[in-house]
C-alpha cells in the first residue's frame, strides 16, 4: 500500500479524485469530514448512550459523545506526531503532493470522531440483544429467507458496520451519506472484512467485521481507490487494515483505559489510593514528583496523572507506528498498537480492574438487563410491522407503527427481507438510550 493512495480526498459520491493542492487552505479538505460528522444528527444522539454506566444522571460519567469527543482530540495529536515523522521519511508526499503534518491529524480525528457513531444504546450488550433476538428469539424465523451471509450480519449484529451504514448512506432524499473523504472513511473501518467467516484468524482486523452485505460493494469501491491490499478473495472478502486505522484504534484504547478508570474513581466504585497506584505505574518514568505532592485534592492528582498518562501514551503509540510502518503498508502487522507496547502490562491491571469493578458492577448489569428487554421488544414491534405483507401480520396496529416511524417510510414491498431487517436494525441502533426507554413505554401504553 502506498501513501499517494491511502490519503485520497475522493468523496464518497464523487466520480472524480481531488487533489490536496486544489483545496481551500482556510479549511483542508480532511477537516470538512470532521465537520460533516460533528454536525450530524447521529453524531447528536451519542450524548444519550452509554460509555460506561446506562442512563446514568451523574455529571461525572461519559456518554458515548463526551468519549468520541476525547477520542478525537487524542487521535488528532497521535495524527499530526505520527504525521511529522511520515512527511520527513517520504517528503515527495509534501513538496509533491502538499500533504501537511495536519492533514494526518484531520484523518485520525475525523474517524475517531465517528468510531462510535453505528453503536446501538446500551453499549456493546446492545449489539448482543440485536444479535440474539435473530439468533434464538423471534427472529430466528427469518433465517431460511436470508443467505448464510446475510443471516451473520444480523446474529452478530456490529456497531462498526452500522457506523460504515450510516457514513455512506445511499437511500431516497440522502446520496452518499455524509459525503466524507475515502481517507477518513478507510480509517474508520478497523476490521475492513465481512461478517463471514466470523473470526477466520487471531488477527487484529479479523476480530470483528466492518460492513454489512449491504454496503459490501460501495467498501469494495473505496478499496480498491485506496490501494488496501486484498487478504481474502472468493465469495467472502477481506483487506488489510488502512494503516491510520491503528491510530484511530490507539486513541480509543487511551480514551477508554484511562478516562473509564476515572469514571470509575470518580464513581466510587474504584478505591481512589488504589487507582491512583496504578496510574502512578504507568507513568512513573514521566511523572514530576515534587509537582505530584503539591497537589493537595484527589481530583487534581488525578487529572495530572490523566493528563501524563494519555501524553504518555500517545507518544508511545506514534513510536510503535513508525517503527512497524513497513510492515503495517505491506499488509503484514496484525496486532494492536499497544499490544507492542513496553507499557502493556501496566495498561492490562487498569482493564482488569475497570472490567471487575464497572463493567460488571451491578449498577451496570442491571441497566444492561433491562436494555435487553426493550430492545428484544421493539425488535418485535418493528419486524412485525413492517414485514406484515410478507407474513400476513397486516393489521391496523401495524399501520400505526409504522406511521411512528418516518425514518423507515422509504421501505416498500418490492425491498428484499434483508435489506429491511438491516434497515430496521440500523434504526434501532441508532435510537438513543433514553428513546428506546420511552419508546418502549409507548408500545406498552404507559406512556400515552
Amino acid at each position: 500500500m502506498t501513501w499517494d493512495q491511502l490519503l485520497s480526498l475522493k468523496r464518497f459520491g464523487d466520480k472524480n479524485k481531488r487533489l490536496r493542492i486544489e483545496q481551500n487552505e482556510t479549511r483542508l479538505g480532511f477537516e470538512v469530514d470532521y465537520d460533516r460528522i460533528i454536525f450530524s444528527s447521529a453524531f447528536r444522539s451519542l450524548q444519550d448512550k452509554t460509555q460506561v454506566i446506562p442512563l446514568s444522571k451523574t455529571d461525572f460519567v461519559h456518554t458515548r459523545l463526551t468519549h468520541s469527543l476525547e477520542v478525537s482530540v487524542v487521535g488528532r495529536s497521535l495524527g499530526r506526531l505520527t504525521g511529522q515523522k511520515l512527511l520527513q521519511k517520504h517528503p515527495h508526499l509534501r513538496d509533491s503532493s502538499g500533504y501537511q503534518m495536519n492533514d494526518f491529524g484531520a484523518i485520525v480525528a475525523a474517524a475517531a470522531l465517528a468510531h462510535d457513531i453505528g453503536n446501538p444504546p446500551f453499549g456493546h450488550s446492545g449489539e448482543k440483544a440485536i444479535g440474539e433476538y435473530f439468533s434464538h428469539g423471534n427472529g430466528k424465523r427469518f433465517k431460511e429467507s436470508l443467505s448464510e451471509a446475510e443471516y451473520q450480519d444480523l446474529v452478530k449484529f456490529e456497531g462498526n458496520a452500522n457506523g460504515f451504514r450510516i457514513l455512506t448512506e445511499n437511500r431516497p432524499g440522502i446520496s452518499g451519506g455524509l459525503r466524507l473523504s475515502y481517507a477518513t472513511l478507510g480509517a474508520f473501518t478497523k476490521y475492513p472484512k465481512e461478517s463471514l467467516p466470523h473470526k477466520p484468524s487471531s488477527k487484529i482486523e479479523d476480530k470483528k467485521f466492518g460492513f454489512f452485505q449491504s454496503e459490501k460493494e460501495t467498501f469494495e469501491d473505496i478499496a480498491e481507490e485506496l490501494g488496501l491490499k486484498i487478504t481474502r478473495e472468493g465469495k467472502h472478502i477481506g483487506y488489510a487494515r488502512h494503516p491510520l486505522a491503528f491510530l484511530v484504534e490507539a486513541a480509543d484504547d487511551i480514551c477508554y483505559t484511562i478516562i473509564d478508570f476515572e469514571d470509575g474513581i470518580n464513581l466510587g466504585l474504584i478505591d481512589e489510593d488504589y487507582a491512583l497506584e496504578y496510574l502512578i505505574k504507568l507513568v512513573k518514568d514521566s511523572i514530576n514528583t515534587s509537582k505530584y505532592h503539591e497537589l493537595q485534592t484527589t481530583s487534581d492528582r488525578l487529572a495530572y496523572l490523566r493528563a501524563l498518562a494519555i501524553n504518555t501514551l500517545i507518544t508511545e503509540a506514534a513510536e510503535i507506528f513508525l517503527k512497524n510502518e513497513d510492515a503495517i503498508l505491506e499488509g503484514d502487522f496484525h496486532e494492536a498498537l499497544f499490544d507492542k507496547s513496553k507499557y502493556e502490562a501496566q495498561i492490562r491491571d487498569i482493564i482488569k480492574i475497570s472490567v471487575e469493578k464497572i463493567y460488571q458492577s451491578e449498577e451496570v448489569i442491571g441497566k444492561e438487563i433491562a436494555g435487553f428487554k426493550m430492545l428484544s421488544y421493539l425488535l418485535d414491534i418493528y419486524t412485525q410491522a413492517f414485514l406484515a405483507d410478507t407474513e400476513n401480520l397486516d393489521s391496523n396496529f401495524t399501520k400505526l407503527v409504522k406511521k411512528s416511524v418516518p425514518q423507515l417510510s422509504y421501505l416498500n414491498e418490492e425491498d428484499s427481507i434483508y435489506d429491511k431487517l438491516i434497515a430496521i436494525c440500523s434504526y434501532i441502533a441508532s435510537l438513543t438510550d433514553g428513546l428506546t426507554v420511552a419508546s418502549f413505554k409507548r408500545f406498552q401504553g404507559l406512556d400515552a
